[in-house]
């Protein structure tokens, strides 16, 4: 049986991190890898021209970034496109009534401004809130302090719905009363014109990576540990799990002694999303000019509310939407005909005799996916922001889980897989380690 000093089971981004800091510490590391390429849900789709990240695409907010440095040493080109946590303005946004007309800038702010004031309402009530509380009830609670008629009430009601889908996947009454508490970005959200898998093909460079070795068994003791993988058995003084909350949970993949709590409660406290991405190519523009985002309120807006331009970065007319929550469930079994079918709809209501049929459409299957069972993790009701770092408790003194829902202060982000791979260094290695060493 080959030993290692450490093992890292998944070669994305947390755990390229963690091997390349464990490898330049003077290490012996090898990285298990169940799929036929490195990044995880960093993947990007190269197709006809066509360069599209079905996966992370975002960098959310590039000031003081791990990512965005590690990206800009990398010379990896990125193109500014802000939409930070669903926001309502700060970039040019085209709202749309329940009726299918465009509203007046007047119109648009005045619901603007009724998103704020219900935000700033929320800062109290999420901090008064009961543990068991979801995030429907802390916005009920805020709206419910606004003294407002029905009607413009469920215009914020239904953003709150949507923000919910779009920042955590989740239906708004499955998510937590804290779930947006890590809901800031600061400075410009970048994108990468030519893949954001460049970066981790560059943090792979040099490492033992191997490719198709898809581990079933994490075996541990206080001095060592032992992964079974479909390529054979490998042994180590120590590993950095990786794997994605729903293949933690799978019992296609087992730790054995099984964890202890605090992870183990964590663990249990967190669940994948359902979060798909679909793209569509048009031969023409139909939308405005200047419009960083559409949205339309209403009934008709219950799946299909935001689009996003994406024509500059594809070089060709491209809208982005999500199937995000319930629409990403109801929809999970639909071909990508049907699905553009169904956002195309929506798009004529808005655009009358405007919208040609799309000449290209991608849509995302992370919920299918066996290697990760959905797009990322989110706190379900009775979670706190703490489980993301109890998750990540060392355990056995050997044994150290890392990735997105590890990190608590930004999770579900790159940043938060780069930063608990380096935390997961850190541990092993027993000092602090410059992040900068990363790409330097």
């Amino acid at each position: 049986m080959e030993h290692f000093d450490t093992i890292v089971v998944g070669a994305g981004v947390s755990g390229l991190t963690a091997a390349r800091l464990l490898t330049r510490g003077g290490q012996r590391v090898a990285v298990l890898e169940a799929r036929d390429r490195v990044g995880g849900r960093v993947w990007t789709v190269r197709h006809e021209g066509h360069i599209t990240d079905l996966g992370a695409s975002w960098i959310h907010g590039i000031t003081d970034s791990p990512v965005a440095a590690a990206a800009e040493a990398f010379g990896m080109p990125t193109v500014e496109f802000t939409v930070g946590g669903y926001q309502p303005d700060s970039r040019p946004i085209a709202y749309y009534g329940p009726d299918g007309r465009r509203l007046t800038d007047a119109e648009a702010q005045a619901f603007i401004d009724d998103i704020h004031a219900v935000d700033e309402a929320l800062l109290s009530v999420v901090a008064d809130s009961d543990r068991d509380a979801s995030y429907r009830d802390v916005t009920e609670g805020a709206l419910a302090r606004q003294g407002w008629d029905p009607e413009r009430v469920e215009r914020v009601r239904e953003y709150l719905e949507h923000r919910s889908e779009e920042q955590y996947g989740a239906w708004i009454e499955d998510l937590a009363a804290h779930g947006l508490d890590d809901d800031s970005i600061d400075g410009d959200e970048v994108v990468f014109p030519e893949g954001y898998d460049r970066l981790p093909a560059r943090l792979a460079d040099g490492l033992d990576v191997r490719l198709t070795h898809e581990v079933s068994r994490v075996a541990w003791s206080q001095d060592s540990v032992v992964v079974r993988s479909s390529r054979g058995d490998f042994s180590a003084d120590a590993v950095v799990v990786t794997v994605p909350v729903g293949v933690l949970q799978s019992p296609d993949f087992v730790i054995d002694p099984p964890l202890p709590e605090p992870v183990s409660g964590a663990l249990n406290r967190l669940r994948m999303n359902a979060f798909e991405k679909v793209v569509l190519r048009f031969p023409s523009k139909f939308w405005d000019d200047g419009v960083y985002a559409i949205r339309q309120q209403g009934p008709e807006g219950r799946w299909w509310h935001s689009w996003y331009d994406l024509t500059a970065l594809h070089g060709e007319p491209t809208l982005l939407t999500f199937a995000a929550g319930p629409a990403a469930v109801e929809t999970r079994d639909w071909s990508e005909e049907e699905i553009a079918e169904s956002v195309v709809a929506q798009l004529r209501r808005l655009y009358p005799d405007r919208v040609e049929a799309p000449t290209h459409i991608i849509v995302s299957d992370w919920q299918d996916d066996p290697l990760s069972h959905g797009s990322y993790a989110y706190m379900t009701v009775g979670s706190t922001t703490t489980d993301h770092d109890d998750l990540a408790t060392p355990v056995g003194g050997v044994l150290h889980l890392a990735g997105e829902a590890t990190w608590t202060d930004d999770p579900a982000t790159v940043s938060a897989a780069m930063l608990s791979g380096h935390r997961a260094a850190e541990r092993i290695l027993r000092r602090g380690i410059p992040i900068h060493e990363l790409w330097s």
